[in-house]
């Protein structure tokens, strides 16, 4: 939506007010690192060329109205005050009132604002459409108020805010929508955020597809994903409470031993849930230091490699995969990716495959024919090849 456009959505929606802020935040994909962020473990997205954008009216009252240009989501209305109270589980407007409830006890805002919503990512697809949402909600309080808060902390306090919606988020997310660099992929570590921008190859592309399997995370596909950060944290507490010398978070764990030796360990004190989610995490952590190297050597046999094994990992130690992702994957790499696994929480939402920039076309032709065709899903929108993007902005409009 271009300024004209927005301004005269905007008008028609809010008693002929007039935009003046323009604000963008990115969707992103996440090459390999799936289920670390909120273990501690570093991560390796990117920001994408799809995001949520919101044209934007501050106001000189503390209401906050919220309006999406997707008729599917009515328009939501708060007021901004110490203790917000949430609208129903999984209502989309409860990104908003998070921002805002976050932004009122970190910086006393105090001046809501006219908010109309609207943006390509797609939704429930596990490229992060609400965590775009949020912080393009946060952006718009922020330069409505006229408050600057630095970068770093914003990519923290964002993460803290989508608790709540119900979510233990880990911070992957919030940190690649606020630090995305065009061109490259970041690795990011955790307590405290840190990350390494990593230049992509030019030859590379990085193919996303839907499963049309919708797993939106404010809603029921919530519960598997906190239901792991559950079974993260007590595999890891059985183990302190057996190892006197046990380090006590995964990424001080991770620097004693190697994953075979952590592994072998583990084997005694956990049940077989719990060794398969602690196997998951540690080796999924190792993948991560390796894709940074591959991708740095420009190795795309290597880095499609660990893609398939963290695929392999996600769907038999870390329960998230489905059938639907898993034929995905094999119609990818049998068209000739260098490897493909599912991206986000799981449960549904989108796959990722490695593909040189000259078999791109062919691979989402594949992907189209083979499954979204068939099962009648829309194929033009359901395969991307992704655009490293620049992380969120605000301009004046």
């Amino acid at each position: 939506m271009n300024d004209e456009h927005a301004i005269r959505a905007f008008s028609a929606r809010f008693e002929r007010r007039v935009p003046t802020l323009a604000v963008r935040a990115p969707g992103r994909v996440n090459l390999i690192g799936e289920h670390t962020d909120y273990n501690g473990l570093p991560v390796f997205p990117m920001a994408i060329q799809r995001e949520v954008r919101i044209a934007c009216a501050p106001r000189r009252d503390a209401s906050v109205r919220v309006e999406n240009v997707d008729a599917r989501f009515e328009r939501r209305e708060f007021v901004l005050v110490p203790e917000i109270t949430p609208f129903a589980r999984g209502d989309w407007g409860n990104y908003a009132k998070a921002a805002a409830q976050m932004l009122v006890q970190r910086a006393g805002i105090t001046r809501g604002a006219d908010l109309l919503v609207e943006g390509d990512v797609p939704l429930a697809a596990g490229l992060s459409s609400s965590s775009a949402l949020l912080v393009a909600c946060t952006l718009a309080l922020l330069a409505a108020n006229e408050v600057e808060i630095e970068r770093t902390e914003l990519m923290e306090l964002c993460a803290r805010a989508e608790r709540y919606v119900g979510t233990h988020s880990g911070g992957m997310d919030q940190a690649i929508c606020l630090g995305g660099r065009a061109g490259h992929a970041l690795v990011i570590d955790f307590a405290p955020v840190r990350f390494e921008a990593v230049r992509m190859p030019d030859d590379w592309r990085f193919v996303i597809a839907d499963s049309g399997l919708k797993a939106g995370k404010s809603g029921a596909a919530r519960e598997g994903y906190n239901a792991r950060t559950v079974e993260c944290r007590t595999a890891l507490e059985r183990l302190r409470a057996s190892w006197k010398e046990t380090p006590t978070t995964y990424a001080e764990l991770v620097t004693h031993a190697t994953t075979g030796e952590l592994v072998g360990r583990a084997r005694s004190v956990l049940d077989d849930v719990l060794l398969r989610r602690f196997r998951h995490v540690v080796s999924e952590g190792a993948r991560v230091d390796a894709a940074r190297a591959a991708m740095l050597a420009g190795d795309a046999p290597r880095f499609g490699a660990l893609m398939n094994a963290s695929h392999a990992s996600l769907r038999d130690d870390y329960d998230v995969s489905c059938p639907e992702l898993d034929e995905l994957v094999v119609h990818a790499r049998s068209a000739g990716a260098f490897g493909a696994r599912l991206t986000g929480a799981g449960f549904g939402g989108c796959i990722v495959a490695l593909v040189r920039a000259s078999e791109a076309e062919r691979v989402v032709h594949a992907l189209r024919t083979r499954y979204h065709a068939p099962r009648g899903l829309e194929a033009e929108s359901s395969v991307l090849v992704a655009r490293a993007a620049d992380g969120a902005d605000v301009r004046t409009v």
